[in-house]
């Protein structure tokens, strides 16, 4: 695979992971999933992971995976790059892996000590990745070998940080988030 066409398979095969938790900021809020539990003297997820949150995250991944399927046949004729339409257990593991991870970085958070918006470098950037990717091979195994070689995983590890830091400064200056990071 030449290198551009690595680069929009991978991007264009991580969508339904990568807005589930913008999505989740912009649709958050209400009842915290961990309920105000603590374990150890510690929350145990904290007040920024709700339920109306997570389930927005993952019906803004699972409808942009629907986008993406009835575009793509277009998209790929149009640039000349094969790009992924999703089935439906490719769709659902990106998107939940990619909220199960951010959950899952949260609970790591508390567990350190970390407060709420604190940095967590690695964690912060590929927490939904660490979980999308695997959850889809569980998943959709069969659609995840066919796009997901280890050359679109490496632009994936990559690219996402940069992606990631780059769409939280964007929402830190427009005031959607309370940290840029």
């Amino acid at each position: 695979m030449a290198v551009l066409e690595t680069i929009v398979v991978a991007f264009w095969a991580m969508l339904p992971a990568y807005v589930p938790n913008n999505a989740a900021v912009l649709a958050g809020g209400g009842r915290p999933i961990d309920g105000g539990r603590e374990w150890g003297g510690r929350r145990v997820l904290g007040d920024g992971k709700t339920w109306r949150g997570t389930a927005g995250g993952i019906l803004a991944g699972l409808a942009l995976a629907a986008v993406l399927t009835v575009l793509a046949p277009e998209v790929s004729s149009a640039i000349g790059i094969d790009v992924p339409a999703f089935t439906a257990p490719a769709a659902i593991g990106l998107a939940a892996g990619a909220m199960l991870g951010d959950i899952l970085a949260s609970f790591l958070k508390r567990r350190t000590g970390r407060q709420r918006g604190a940095m967590f470098p690695g964690v912060d950037q590929l927490d939904f990745v660490v979980v999308s990717l695997p959850l889809t091979a569980l998943f959709a195994t069969e659609w995840f070998l066919e796009w997901f070689t280890w050359d679109v995983i490496l632009v994936v590890v990559v690219l996402t940080p940069i992606l990631h830091v780059t769409t939280n400064v964007i929402a830190y200056k427009l005031g959607l988030k309370n940290e840029p990071w």
